[in-house]
């Protein structure tokens, strides 16, 4: 019996230090470094007007329609760029819902961006990402919006071209995919040159 009440006093108190250590230091030391190290992304890198307003994160993409704005591309993630239901549309090539939605997609991305017919388009502008939340579009992408944004704002193309270059992200590590224009910054500079 006396064993059996020190195996138990054991237990008791070896969950105890694991709580404090699993559940109380531990998430107080990453917390801290993450403060310490890396605030900015520890906070959800966001973005914050002029104002001191956060408009977003540039993790996470948002829906833009008006024509003074550059359109992100599209999100199966929800009801659009939700955060909660992050996913793709998981529909596959040969899929006949996702070849007639792309070639929707194709035909209003020409029209709202004044381009012919036999004109390419491309990927990232009629296709979802696979979380639905990517805050980038591709340099082509932006070019080709670039006359909509610029006749709707009143600005000349190279104003606003300037902008994307100056708004442009470049290969991760140097060498890893392609660079990128942040669709939220671009636009938050757009209002902010008016």
């Amino acid at each position: 019996m006396k064993d059996f009440f020190a195996e138990t006093r054991a237990a008791i108190l070896s969950t105890m230090v694991l709580a404090v250590v699993c559940c109380g230091v531990y998430p107080l030391v990453v917390y801290g470094l993450g403060q310490a190290l890396f605030h900015d992304k520890a906070n959800g890198s966001l973005i914050v007007d002029p104002n001191g307003t956060v408009r977003g994160s540039k993790l996470l993409g948002q829906n833009f329609t008006d024509p003074k704005y550059f359109h992100p591309r599209p999100s199966a993630a929800g009801n659009g760029y939700d955060a909660a239901n992050s996913s793709g549309s998981n529909l596959g090539p040969t899929s006949q819902k996702l070849n007639d939605t792309i070639k929707d997609r194709i035909a209003a991305y020409r029209s709202e961006n004044g381009l012919n017919e036999n004109q390419p388009v491309p990927a990232d502008a009629v296709t979802a990402s696979g979380s639905g939340l990517d805050p980038h579009i591709s340099l082509q992408n932006a070019e080709l919006q670039t006359p909509r944004v610029a006749k709707a704002r009143g600005l000349s193309v190279e104003k606003v071209q300037e902008l994307i270059r100056q708004r442009t992200d470049g290969r991760d590590l140097g060498f890893l995919g392609e660079p990128g224009v942040n669709v939220l910054n671009l636009n938050l500079a757009l209002d902010q040159v008016q």
